[in-house]
């Protein structure tokens, strides 16, 4: 169904006028020469650092697992803040990192299907439970945070968040070592995609419409949300954010995911615009990728709750 056919407030069309086979031609970007060396150099900075993970029960029960909170460092510093679950059925048999939103996270999700998980929620720096002084918790805010420097801009950091969620799950579960994914929706769907190709320690990603596909596209199709920031910021400010972002764009990323990556995609999205997401699905190597679709993400529509539920058990199993 194209997204036009919701009917919506919004002073733009958050279908973009696109059907799904328009939006399964859209070429992914070229990344700049030294976009895999930009991301490895961090990858092995990040690998250098110990995590030093604490974890304290919370003596809360979800589903078939207990909760324990959890903290462990990251770069620059940074403590990150978050949830560990473990079976309550006996050791877990793998490990699953779950990224959030760009609201952040309170509290850990029942982790449906995945009895036999160890289950990791971490909070990505400056959001939830991991505040850092001088980084906004406002999605407005924190995504234009340190944008004048690719190497300060806060996406970076955040993706090290995640490089050492898996240190720190590793640490306390080694025995999970080889049977590792990660899933992650909107803001952490785009953090998953660009950590994941250059830490071979995760086997499966499941990302659901993801951010920070295609920043050229971004940056000129009308949208709410995160991107719509980044252009205000651009109207005020001197300094070509392109620049920085065309390092962090999660669909150059994903041109080098070797691992079965399952996209859900939305057709219609006012908050991060569809043709980025497919751009993200378009550029992952045909033969690991696999696309549920979605009617519209960001977005309350008929059935909603029910083909959210689909996806939640394609996930779970996909990620097993």
């Amino acid at each position: 169904m194209p997204g036009k056919a919701f009917l919506h407030d919004y002073d733009f069309d958050p279908g973009y006028g696109m059907d799904l086979g328009r939006l399964l031609d859209i070429d992914p970007p070229h990344p700049p020469a030294d976009f895999a060396d930009f991301w490895r150099r961090r990858f092995a900075a990040a690998m250098a650092l110990a995590p030093k993970p604490r974890t304290r029960p919370s003596g809360q029960v979800l589903g078939n697992h207990a909760v324990h909170e959890l903290r462990y460092g990251s770069t620059d510093g940074v403590e990150i803040g978050g949830w560990l679950l473990l079976p309550l059925a006996g050791p877990p048999r793998r490990g699953v990192l779950i990224g959030h939103g760009y609201g952040g996270r309170a509290a850990p999700d029942a982790p449906f299907g995945l009895d036999d998980a160890a289950v990791l929620f971490p909070c990505f720096r400056g959001m939830g439970a991991s505040p850092v002084a001088g980084i906004s918790p406002q999605p407005a805010f924190h995504v234009v945070h340190g944008i004048e420097d690719r190497d300060r801009y806060v996406l970076g950091g955040c993706v090290e968040d995640l490089w050492l969620g898996v240190s720190a799950l590793l640490t306390l579960i080694p025995e999970v070592a080889g049977r590792l994914a990660y899933r992650g929706s909107s803001f952490g769907g785009g953090i998953g995609a660009l950590a994941t190709p250059w830490d071979r320690r995760i086997g499966h990603l499941c990302i659901e419409v993801p951010t920070f596909g295609h920043h050229g596209l971004r940056m000129v199709l009308p949208s709410v949300g995160s991107c719509d920031a980044v252009r205000n910021y651009q109207r005020h400010h001197s300094f070509d954010v392109m620049e920085t972002l065309v390092y962090y764009d999660a669909a150059c990323a994903a041109r080098n995911l070797r691992i079965p990556t399952l996209v859900a995609a939305a057709l219609f999205d006012p908050a991060v615009p569809p043709p980025g997401q497919f751009a993200i699905y378009n550029a992952i190597p045909a033969s690991r990728r696999r696309l549920f679709l979605l009617a519209a993400g960001h977005f309350d529509y008929p059935g909603r709750a029910a083909r959210e539920r689909e996806l939640a058990r394609e996930a779970a199993s996909f990620l097993t």
